[in-house]
């Protein structure tokens, strides 16, 4: 068909490289005629019968005969007719369309492909009364893009799903009603499902805003029971569509009984294995395109997945209701690496606020980015994710270098639960509400986080229909702006510690100072106690020689008068100062009589020596117990004291 559409446009325009005719075509869609028209000017006839696409020859087209755009309808849809501003056009315009989801609102807008993103935002801001400065549009396959970017230029395919977020607003006031369908969709649903057949009950919990087809398949993945052949009981008369949440279903409140069963007819059984035969060769042998068209087999697409992902998985990436963040944590690194090899990420084993702790609380020098991966089974992009690009060798090494890589799996709803309560408190009701809106099969998720002084930001989120360049690409940049930052926070960090060193040397000169002084006070305090110590041992020696002196003083016999009967010698004895000490003694007197004489005057013989001019002697060496008649001291002498070495 291709081969057909492309000779045919070859002979109409006279193209002749291939390349250049197969762009025309996928730019109108391959559509023959559209791309004919868009080289061609409209005099020459070309135009577009009723006969499956065929080209007939014809007048030229008249645009005045081109039929009014019809009116809007009541829903919220914007559609910008395009009207053409000269007679000749050089090509048909290709039409894009656009859904655009804001909160409870879907907006449908379908433009040229040669406007820009800033008339999409005009159409948005007459529908839903948001300023355009105050409107964010996210969904580009691309990125974020500028307003004045022209959509022809992204490369978009015909129908396009955007949402809209809006940070700097506060949440619109809500009715009393919206405000009870607000606390039911927080509110936990527990079911007690009883499978007929076998005769058992699961007690499931669901929050009030899954839906009832996420009910369904998770009582598919526990009966084995396809979803097109159960048989329910139970459900509340309101319960009429499968995409109803169940805060929106009526189930009762806290718990609910509900009754599943397969339908049993032996014809519908035959059916259902040949269905079931030929929705897995369809799996097996299809091309892409065939996807799109399973639900024409009367094959939901969640089931065709579904049933593809679960031949392939053995166990649970996580374990439900994980309260062990580290035996979880490690369970997803041992699936992991059994079903995608070896090569991967290094998965931080430990909770979030740990990977905070490694990431963020350390030098700036050391400090990372934080990746969070949010893994789900049931996405149709999850293997081709993981796979192809996680597991690239070129972004593995961007990781390591970079990054603290931290994962959780959301495939069940209790984890999905806890993970957006942590989400909630650590960024911000924002960013758990855009988590929260994401589809199944939006999923995989990668969040890059940078820590900051006072909160952590979510510098980008990248979903998982995206490709190895483009993953490389957006972690460089979230790298270029965490680099930035970190170069500020070293700079801090450099001038704090240096601030900090100052401070420690002042204080450590002002302890040394102190020390110092102390030290003296201690020297001059020992020293002074020193000396009162020798001052005392001096007084004592003072008291004690006074002490010997007095009683030698009073042990002296009497000074014999100069008329004595007895022979008396008169002594002078000179001092070492020049003073002279006389005295009377008996010539029978004992020569110790003199010694003590002497020391009683303060010159104890033991540190002087008593000395005799002619002949010079010393008197200290003779017998103290000999009388001075005996040694030559009578009737007078005069004797010298000097002090012993």
């Amino acid at each position: 068909m291709e081969g057909k559409l492309q000779r045919g446009n070859r002979a109409c325009t006279g193209i002749e490289n291939i390349d250049e005719a197969i762009t025309l075509l996928e730019q109108n869609n391959w559509d023959l005629v559209a791309a004919i028209n868009g080289v061609i000017p409209q005099e020459n006839g070309i135009l577009q019968s009723d006969y499956g696409g065929e080209t007939l020859p014809g007048p030229a087209f008249d645009p005045a005969s081109r039929p009014a755009p019809a009116p809007a309808s009541s829903s919220s849809s914007a559609f910008r007719p395009v009207m053409p501003s000269r007679q000749i056009v050089e090509r048909q315009p290709r039409m894009l369309d656009f859904r655009v989801e804001y909160r409870d609102r879907n907006v449908d807008v379908v433009l040229e492909d040669s406007c820009t993103v800033g008339e999409i935002k005009q159409i948005l801001e007459n529908e839903l009364q948001i300023p355009v400065s105050k409107m964010l549009l996210k969904g580009w396959k691309t990125g974020d893009v500028e307003d004045s970017t022209v959509l022809k230029s992204l490369h978009l395919p015909k129908n396009n799903s955007l949402y809209v977020l809006t940070p700097d607003l506060p949440p619109p006031s809500s009715s009393s009603h919206a405000g009870a369908l607000q606390e039911s969709l927080n509110q936990n649903f527990m079911l007690i499902i009883t499978h007929r057949e076998v005769q058992r009950e699961y007690n499931l919990n669901f929050s009030g805003s899954s839906t009832i087809q996420e009910v369904k398949r998770n009582v598919y993945d526990l009966t084995s029971i396809p979803v097109r052949h159960q048989l329910w009981e139970g459900w509340p008369t309101t319960a009429t569509d499968d995409s109803m949440c169940l805060a929106e279903s009526g189930l009762s409140y806290p718990c609910h009984r509900l009754t599943v069963g397969r339908r049993s007819s032996p014809a519908q059984t035959r059916e259902q294995s040949e269905e079931q035969s030929t929705d897995v060769h369809m799996v097996s042998d299809s091309e892409g395109d065939d996807f799109e068209d399973a639900s024409e087999f009367g094959v939901d697409d969640g089931e065709v997945f579904g049933m593809a992902s679960s031949a392939l998985r053995k166990s649970p990436m996580m374990p439900e209701n994980a309260e062990n963040e580290d035996e979880a944590l490690l369970q997803f690194a041992a699936e992991f690496s059994s079903r995608y090899g070896d090569c991967h990420p290094v998965f931080f084993i430990g909770s979030l606020e740990a990977a905070f702790q490694e990431a963020f609380y350390v030098k700036a020098r050391d400090r990372k980015l934080l990746a969070i991966y949010l893994h789900h089974d049931e996405s149709v992009l999850t293997n081709v994710f993981c796979s192809q690009m996680l597991c690239a060798e070129s972004i593995v090494s961007y990781l390591s270098q970079n990054f603290i890589t931290w994962a959780w799996d959301l495939t069940k709803d209790a984890n999905r639960a806890r993970f957006l309560t942590m989400c909630n408190r650590h960024f911000g009701s924002v960013v758990a509400q855009t988590i929260r809106t994401q589809k199944t099969d939006q999923f995989p998720l990668f969040l890059i986080i940078m820590g900051k002084r006072s909160s952590n930001e979510v510098l980008n989120v990248i979903q998982g229909n995206t490709t190895v360049d483009e993953l490389m690409m957006r972690l460089m940049a979230a790298m270029e702006i965490f680099t930035a930052q970190q170069q500020e926070d070293i700079k801090d960090e450099d001038e704090r510690e240096a601030r900090e060193n100052v401070k420690r040397e002042q204080d450590e000169a002002y302890r040394l100072s102190l020390e110092a002084d102390r030290a003296k006070r201690e020297a001059h305090e020992r020293e002074m106690a020193e000396q009162f110590r020798l001052e005392q041992i001096r007084k004592e020696q003072e008291e004690e020689r006074e002490a010997i002196r007095l009683s030698l003083e009073q042990a002296l016999p009497p000074e014999p008068k100069e008329e004595n009967a007895e022979p008396v010698s008169k002594l002078r004895i000179r001092t070492p100062s020049g003073e002279f000490l006389e005295r009377r003694f008996l010539a029978s007197n004992k020569l110790q009589i003199v010694f003590d004489f002497v020391a009683s005057k303060g010159f104890p013989w033991d540190e002087f020596k008593l000395l005799s001019t002619f002949p010079r002697r010393d008197v200290t060496q003779l017998d103290p117990n000999k009388s001075l008649l005996e040694v030559k001291l009578f009737p007078q002498e005069t004797l010298f004291l000097e002090a012993k070495e």
